[in-house]
């Protein structure tokens, strides 16, 4: 395993200055933003993609700083009901996946996206309860949209050897490890996770438990390293569906936070060794959304966290089992 950085907490520096910076403190990877959400800060896929000499120099200078891409990150809605806004993100998918192709990077991670709750509707709804029964038929609906849209958009990833790695989110249709099992089997398996444990941890899902599941489905694509932290002191009084302004701290029930400040050093050991036993060797990407600190004490608190978690040798034989 290494320890990457999805590079957004970083869009005021450049690409080089990012990689040094990071390369400094013994990260080895960079998840960079391509669209969507993310932006496209540190890798500008309309400058890049098709672009042999633009390719050559990236290379160039990821192995000067003895560094890889593990992913290409373009988080967006593709089955937006806005017809505008879901060709934008479908094109800024599928032009993500071409452009890993080309520069031989394994991931794209995004989300799975969520439609709108019936053909006439206007917003995204996403459904957390299947009653009224009409709450039920709109979450059946959705499945409908997104089976049709990510069994063509998967052939499209495996014509390119690239998987897609859905990052399980709230506010889109695959949130929790059932629903990204489900799709996988629905389509094929270039889809897969992002596992992002951040999410998780506020559902009151175990992580370890979720890494189990999807480990033994071969489902884990990417891996993003990002903690979360419940206040029972909020939860008690109005539970976790909190719509609370991210900044307004003190009183949300649950906050993004750096590795180790959401669940201490021995839990990201465990969570670290549950990845292994399953097979997953990739990246640990560390995603900075903590509003407590700066990006980089964030940051630098994560790398050194996960430095003393993560292994960085292939298993030896079990001598003492013979």
């Amino acid at each position: 395993m290494d320890i990457g950085v999805h590079t957004p907490p970083l869009a005021d520096e450049s690409l080089e200055g990012a990689l040094q910076y990071l390369s400094d403190l013994g990260v080895s990877a960079i998840e960079p933003g391509v669209g969507g959400f993310p932006g496209d800060d540190h890798l500008d896929r309309s400058e890049y993609l098709g672009n042999e000499d633009a390719q050559a120099e990236l290379t160039e200078l990821l192995e000067e700083y003895e560094m890889h891409v593990s992913a290409l990150a373009v988080h967006n809605n593709p089955l937006h009901p806005d017809d505008e806004r879901a060709a934008k993100a479908d094109t800024e998918l599928r032009e993500a996946i071409e452009l890993a192709g080309q520069l031989d990077v394994d991931t794209v991670t995004g989300f799975s996206g969520l439609p709108a709750g019936s053909p006439n509707d206007e917003t995204p709804n996403w459904i957390t309860a299947p009653w009224p029964t009409e709450h039920a038929d709109a979450h059946e609906y959705q499945w409908e949209v997104a089976t049709e849209y990510w069994g063509e958009l998967a052939e499209f990833a495996d014509d390119h050897g690239v998987d897609v790695g859905i990052e399980m989110h709230p506010n889109m249709l695959v949130y929790e490890p059932k629903g990204m099992a489900r799709l996988r089997e629905e389509t094929n398996d270039r889809i897969g996770a992002n596992f992002d444990p951040s999410h998780l941890y506020w559902q009151g899902i175990s992580i370890t438990d979720a890494i189990r599941f999807l480990g033994e489905r071969d489902a884990i694509h990417h891996f993003h390293a990002k903690d979360t932290r419940v206040y029972e002191e909020q939860a008690r009084l109005k539970g976790v569906l909190d719509t609370a302004p991210y900044d307004d701290e003190l009183n949300r029930s649950w906050l993004f936070r750096s590795v180790g400040y959401g669940h201490d050093e021995s839990h990201w050991k465990e969570l670290v060794s549950t990845l292994r036993m399953v097979g997953y060797d990739g990246t640990l990407s560390i995603e900075h959304e903590d509003s407590l600190t700066s990006s980089r004490e964030g940051l630098e608190k994560a790398i050194d966290l996960l430095q003393r978690a993560v292994f960085e040798t292939e298993p030896g034989e079990a001598y003492w089992a013979e």
